[in-house]
């Protein structure tokens, strides 16, 4: 909000914090856990991207925007100074309690008893105020990779805990503008690393099916202009053969 004083010849913008329904309807991409054994090759990638191919592949399920929300920055102790210094004043909880309510019920709770007025930033904490918007450090990557996908953060954020919502038109996601279907001329064994004696090809995260039969890899494809030929063990791992058809995008 931005006023001006005659007298004092200046303007004075105040930034606030209202409760928000713009999102209400969108498609939400949860978050993602691998096991810390399983995090190389690009497996958490795979996971996450296979999700907005299977989005492109049944786009008349989904909403015309997609959001992901971020958790927030938490403290050594287990606390979050956002709901400390904003949330936790109206409830009779610690942010660890409202973290266990929260996980088996949801934030609604908070949504439906916070106060409606809006509420000045220049009121909260020093410590309040820092976390606005920042994504836990352990959520920076996947920051970073929804950032790539062409999501924003256009200043919305959790009323639980402070972090960042990000946000995108569904059809604008990167892997969803570029990726291409086309049909299987041949499966070959002879595509794949070059460093592992193969004849080369491009890597591509190749899916296949819909809803239930839905299969994601990584695999090794050589475009033509009637198709594609792919490796082996992706043909493998998707159940496809000579004739089907895929969907792909470029590992990235």
């Amino acid at each position: 909000m931005t006023q001006h004083s005659v007298e004092l010849e200046r303007t004075f913008r105040a930034d606030i914090l209202n409760l928000s329904t713009d999102l209400e309807g969108a498609t939400e991409v949860g978050g993602l856990f691998l096991h810390p054994g399983e995090r190389a090759g690009g497996l958490g990638m795979l996971i996450a991207r296979s999700r907005y191919l299977f989005i492109r592949n049944h786009r008349e399920r989904f909403a015309d925007r997609t959001l992901a929300e971020l958790r927030g920055v938490i403290d050594e102790a287990g606390g979050s100074p956002f709901w400390d210094g904003v949330a936790g004043r109206f409830f009779g909880m610690n942010f660890q309690d409202a973290d266990e309510f929260n996980a088996k019920f949801g934030n609604q709770f908070i949504a439906d008893l916070m106060p409606k007025h809006p509420v000045y930033i220049a009121m909260l904490s020093e410590a309040a105020r820092h976390v606005i918007g920042v994504p836990h450090p352990t959520g920076r990557a996947a920051m970073r990779m929804l950032e790539e996908e062409g999501f924003a953060w256009e200043n919305y954020i959790d009323i639980f805990d402070g972090g960042p919502t990000m946000t995108v038109r569904t059809d604008q996601i990167r892997s969803v503008r570029e990726a291409k279907d086309a049909q299987i001329l041949t499966v070959s064994d002879t595509l794949g690393d070059p460093h592992e004696g193969k004849a080369g090809g491009t890597k591509m995260l190749v899916t296949h099916g819909l809803l239930e039969d839905f299969r994601a890899s990584y695999g090794w494809i050589d475009a033509k202009e009637n198709g594609v030929i792919l490796d082996t063990q992706c043909a493998k791992n998707l159940g496809v053969g000579t004739g089907d058809t895929i969907t792909f995008v470029p590992r990235w």
